[in-house]
């Protein structure tokens, strides 16, 4: 059989079979990448402190990147720019947010504000009491604040709930808070940062970081078998058509 196997044509036969096995196979490797690519965490450097300057843009969406990643801020909070939100969970609790509106301002530059929600009280006295404190923090303040915490996306402007006070607000949406805060001018972050110490009066907020719900997708990893398989079978046709030849051959020569 092998000489069979030598000749032109079967060789030939061969490169083309050898030809598209390296294409199947460069196919494996591809669906294998692909698999492994889809297994990596979104952030894995979430808990390393990054400034919010470097990390957004102000107006823009914050890429999914960014997301739950830990960053800094500094600037100086701005008097009468407190809110309370209400319904926030923090450890299964319901109760209520404070924020904040944090602005740096450079020389011959826009201002650029970002909220900060610095803490979680569980009744709304309690939120009320730190605005007040807070605020007259805010009034003796002379140097810029470092906030450091959890950076999340904008939450969009939502109605109250059914029953609800009309001006109640449940969401930290910085598109709404805009038209609340005193003589906003410049640009907002529509992101905003959870401090990760809160202020006394108030629970820090319960702030995770991204869950690595990654997983090998097995649907590539199945495809890449297959190409493989494929490359294996290119060579078994090979070899059946060469076997089949030579053993033709043979029977001719045994009736001859």
């Amino acid at each position: 059989m092998i000489r069979v196997a030598l000749r032109p044509q079967w060789i030939a036969f061969l490169v083309l079979v050898m030809a598209a096995a390296a294409v199947f196979a460069w196919l494996g490797k591809w669906q294998l990448e692909r698999a492994v690519e889809s297994a990596k965490p979104i952030n894995a450097n979430s808990e390393i402190v990054i400034p919010v300057t470097t990390l957004i843009t102000p107006g823009q969406a914050i890429p999914q990147v960014a997301g739950a990643q830990m960053a800094s801020y500094t600037g100086y909070q701005v008097v009468d720019s407190f809110t309370i939100l209400t319904g926030r969970m923090n450890q299964g609790t319901a109760g209520y947010w404070v924020v904040g509106r944090v602005t740096q301002a450079f020389t011959g530059s826009t201002p650029l504000s970002l909220p900060v929600a610095y803490g979680w009280a569980s009744t709304e006295a309690q939120a009320q009491q730190a605005v007040a404190t807070l605020n007259d923090q805010a009034k003796k303040a002379t140097t810029n604040t470092e906030y450091i915490g959890r950076i999340m996306p904008a939450e969009g402007p939502a109605a109250p709930a059914n029953k609800a006070q009309p001006f109640e607000q449940n969401t930290l949406a910085p598109a709404a808070l805009v038209n609340q805060w005193p003589g906003f001018q410049g640009k907002v972050y529509w992101a905003y940062l959870i401090d990760k110490t809160a202020p006394a009066g108030l629970t820090t907020i319960d702030s995770k970081p991204p869950v690595d719900d990654a997983s090998l997708n097995w649907l590539n990893i199945f495809y890449a078998i297959e190409w493989v398989v494929f490359a294996g079978f290119a060579f078994y046709i090979w070899w059946r058509m060469v076997k089949d030849a030579w053993e033709r051959e043979e029977e001719e020569k045994a009736l001859n």
